[in-house]
C-alpha cells in the first residue's frame, strides 16, 4: 500500500497485553478490509535485551528504551499503551499533545484526577483516543448489546456480574505489580472488576449511580518478585506488604431504576478467568459466560433460555472470520478493537469506549474504594 494508507503504531509495554496487542496489529489487516494499514513501527521497553527479543518475536522493526522517544518519532501516528496502570496518564497525554492518535489499556488510569486530565487531554487534541475494555468485543456481548437496545428483554431491572480468578490464591505466590498500589491503583477491583463494570454500562446502555461495597485483602504479605511475565513469576525470601484488595463484592443501582451486583476475586479456586454477566428484564433475560464465550443464553416471552451459537455471519464481528460452528478465541477480541480503532482513525469518527468512558468506570471504582472504607456506607457514584 503507499504511504497515504499505511499508518504507524508505536507500542509501549511487551508483556501479557503487549503480546495480544501484538498479535491483534498483526492480524487485523488479514481479516478485515481495513481504510489504514497498520505497520508496527516500534516497540518500547525499559531493558533493550528484552525489548529486542520481543521486538523480533512479536514483529515490531524497531525499539526504543525510553517511551518518549515513541512519542516524538515520525513514523509513528498511534500510541498503544500496555504498561501498568500508573504511567497511562502520563504517556497519553504526553502523545495526545503531540498529536497522535492514542489506544491505552484499561482500567484507563490509577486514580479519578488522573483520568480526569486524560479525558481534558483528550479532548483539547486532534487525535482520537480509545480504552481498551476488549469484553465489548466478543460477539456475544456485542449481541447482548444489539438485543437490549431492539427492546427484547425489556426494561433493564437487574444486573448480574462477577469475574472470578484464582491465580494468586497460593499464599507464597509473588509480589508482582498488579499487588501494589502505587502501580496498579487497585487490585481485583481495578484489574477486573473494572471489566464487568464497563460490560455491565456498555450492554445496558446505563450508568452505575451508586454503590455499597466491600473490600477484603486475604493475604497481606507476600515473597517479593524477583521475575515476572504475565501472571506467572518467582519469589525471593524477602516479603514486602501487600497494599491491594484481593476481592471486592459490591451492589448498586443503575441511572434507569434497575440494580445490580458485582463481585470481582482473585481468590475464586478452580476459576481461572469466569466473567459472567445476567441481565433480567421485564420481558426477559440475557446470560453470558466467557469460559463459553460464542455462546449466548435468551429468554424472551416467558420462557426458559434458550442457547444462541454466536458464529453466524450476521452476529457482530463473526462475519470477518470462519464458517458458522467455527468458534472464537480470547485474542480475537483485540483484534475486532484494533479494527474498530481503526476505523475511527480514518474516518474521524470518536471511537468507543472513549475516554470519557473509561473515567466513568473510574468513578465507579473509587466510589467502591470509598464505600468499603466507610463501613458499605451507600456511595453516590460522580458523574
Amino acid at each position: 500500500m503507499s504511504d497515504r494508507t499505511t499508518i504507524g503504531v508505536g507500542m509501549i509495554g511487551y508483556a501479557f497485553m503487549g503480546r495480544v496487542h501484538s498479535q491483534a496489529w498483526r492480524s487485523v489487516g488479514a481479516f478485515f478490509d481495513l481504510p489504514l494499514a497498520p505497520r508496527m513501527a516500534v516497540l518500547a521497553g525499559r531493558s533493550k535485551e528484552h525489548t529486542e527479543a520481543a521486538a523480533a518475536k512479536l514483529g515490531w522493526a524497531a525499539v526504543e528504551t525510553d517511551w518518549r522517544e515513541v512519542v516524538k518519532r515520525d513514523d509513528v501516528q498511534i500510541v498503544d499503551i500496555c504498561t501498568p496502570g500508573d504511567s497511562h496518564a502520563e504517556i497519553a497525554i504526553a502523545a495526545l499533545q503531540a498529536g497522535k492518535h492514542v489506544l491505552c489499556e484499561k482500567p484507563l488510569a490509577n486514580t479519578v484526577a488522573e483520568a480526569e486530565a486524560m479525558v481534558a487531554a483528550a479532548a483539547a487534541a486532534p487525535g482520537k483516543s480509545m480504552v481498551a475494555f476488549n469484553y465489548r468485543r466478543v460477539p456475544a456481548v456485542a449481541l447482548a448489546r444489539r438485543y437490549v437496545e431492539e427492546g427484547r428483554i425489556g426494561e433493564v431491572r437487574h444486573v448480574r456480574a462477577v469475574y472470578l480468578q484464582d491465580w494468586i490464591v497460593d499464599p507464597e505466590f509473588p509480589l508482582v505489580w498488579r499487588l501494589q498500589k502505587d502501580k496498579a491503583g487497585a487490585g481485583a477491583l481495578g484489574d477486573i472488576g473494572s471489566h464487568i463494570v464497563d460490560a455491565a454500562q456498555f450492554i445496558t446502555g446505563q450508568h452505575v449511580v451508586g454503590v455499597s461495597a466491600l473490600t477484603e485483602t486475604f493475604i497481606k504479605d507476600r515473597p517479593l518478585a524477583t521475575e515476572s511475565a504475565g501472571l506467572g513469576a518467582t519469589g525471593s525470601s524477602a516479603r514486602g506488604t501487600v497494599t491491594v484488595d484481593d476481592a471486592a463484592l459490591f451492589i448498586g443501582r443503575l441511572s434507569g431504576g434497575g440494580l445490580a451486583s458485582f463481585e470481582a476475586t482473585r481468590f475464586a479456586n478452580g476459576r481461572k478467568n469466569a466473567m459472567r454477566i445476567e441481565i433480567n428484564g421485564s420481558l426477559g433475560s440475557l446470560a453470558f459466560d466467557f469460559e463459553a464465550m460464542n455462546e449466548l443464553w435468551l429468554s424472551a416471552n416467558g420462557g426458559g433460555f434458550e442457547r444462541i451459537l454466536v458464529t453466524e455471519p450476521d452476529h457482530p464481528y463473526v462475519g470477518a472470520w470462519w464458517p458458522p460452528g467455527h468458534g472464537l478465541g480470547y485474542e480475537h477480541t483485540f483484534t475486532h478493537e484494533i479494527n474498530d480503532f481503526l476505523e475511527a482513525v480514518a474516518t474521524g469518527a470518536d471511537p468507543t469506549p472513549s475516554f470519557a468512558d473509561g473515567l466513568r468506570v473510574q468513578r465507579v471504582l473509587e466510589a467502591v474504594e470509598r464505600s468499603a472504607a466507610e463501613g458499605s456506607r451507600y456511595t453516590d457514584v460522580e458523574d
